[in-house]
């Protein structure tokens, strides 16, 4: 088996306190006497499910419990550089964050401030850990659409400086995605990637409903899809890619074993698949770690996790370099002897 931490590869979908070290959260946490509850102590990883929103509750409690120890800007730029490590770490070239910059302006002086702060994280990340990253921003389904297009018209300012994307998060069964129309045409007219979260806790019709209105490149998830053939047809069809997330659909209940996660039935229809850890800290596996559940729940050849590589970083939106350099390196470690590395990873 050839190592899938030197396997070179894109990160896709990654929430910005999710993507938080566990011994940092630890670290923060003590350092202000903020008590944790035991989940994300001595039962971590946490044991979650979001069939119902009071599961989803739960597991947005344990997220804005984490995101309350980042107090300072030197906590910001400490999450954002060991996240950038970690991904290095882990393989990854190019990195894309994203963050709802009004879940943390009360803190940080305002969206505007806060997204300075974190843009300029970011490219300092990126020069120290050596790989590329974009920033997503992200409105969160359960506000008001207003907000979002106030945060659509802060990503377009930023749009060719730092900021790649406009997403959309939260809980899937809340709020009226075509609403969210306008914000999506506002990021749309900046040039802005159009990456919002459907098909997870929802089935095709919401993916559907993404499409109709959001009009996305990119679905965050979308592994519902694979309840349709005429959504997958759909999905092929429009060139949209999926960012699936093995670990978190089977921690957060969509599948109940890392065996039902559909990627071989997504790709077989001719979707682009980019495999993302989501949130790390809560799940309790990092990107690397999603390669290497495919390989040891579902035998995916090296050839084939070549190919989803490849797919993570030609869906991206890394510059044109790192693309074609990544797409070398890939076909690189596939040409390398495999080694019994006696490690999964």
């Amino acid at each position: 088996m050839r190592s899938l931490t030197t396997l070179p590869k894109a990160h896709l979908h990654l929430h910005f306190t999710g993507s938080m070290r566990h011994g940092t959260l630890l670290e923060l946490a003590e350092r202000d006497g903020i008590r944790l509850p035991s989940s994300l102590v001595e039962d971590w990883p946490p044991h979650l499910s979001t069939a119902d929103e009071k599961g989803w509750f739960r597991f947005q409690r344990l997220y804005d419990v984490a995101r309350s120890v980042l107090r300072t800007e030197d906590d910001v730029r400490r999450l954002v550089l060991e996240a950038a490590q970690d991904d290095a770490a882990d393989g990854s070239t190019w990195t894309e964050i994203q963050v709802d910059p009004s879940g943390y302006a009360a803190r940080f002086g305002g969206i505007t401030a806060f997204t300075d702060l974190v843009l300029d994280a970011a490219r300092d990340a990126s020069q120290r850990a050596g790989i590329g990253m974009g920033v997503v921003v992200a409105a969160n389904r359960t506000r008001h659409p207003m907000d979002a297009r106030t945060l659509a018209r802060l990503a377009a300012q930023y749009a060719g400086r730092g900021v790649i994307g406009f997403g959309l998060s939260n809980d899937e069964r809340r709020g009226d995605t075509s609403t969210f129309g306008p914000a999506f045409a506002i990021a749309d007219r900046a040039g802005l990637a159009l990456v919002p979260h459907g098909g997870e806790l929802r089935g095709p019709a919401h993916i559907t409903q993404c499409l109709d209105h959001l009009h996305p490149q990119r679905l965050g998830h979308g592994v519902r899809a694979a309840e349709s053939a005429t959504v997958l047809d759909r999905i092929a069809a429009s060139g949209v890619a999926l960012e699936v997330c093995p670990t978190s659909n089977v921690s957060l209940g969509v599948f109940s074993t890392l065996e039902e996660v559909p990627v071989r039935q997504l790709t077989e229809a001719g979707i682009d698949v980019a495999l993302g850890s989501d949130d790390p800290l809560l799940f309790g596996s990092r990107l690397a770690g999603q390669y290497a559940v495919l390989r040891a729940a579902q035998d995916f050849s090296d050839v084939e996790l070549a190919e989803l590589a490849r797919m993570s970083i030609r869906r991206s939106y890394a510059p044109s370099d790192i693309v074609g350099a990544t797409l070398t390196r890939i076909d690189d470690w596939l040409a390398a002897e495999p080694a019994d590395l006696g490690d999964a990873r």
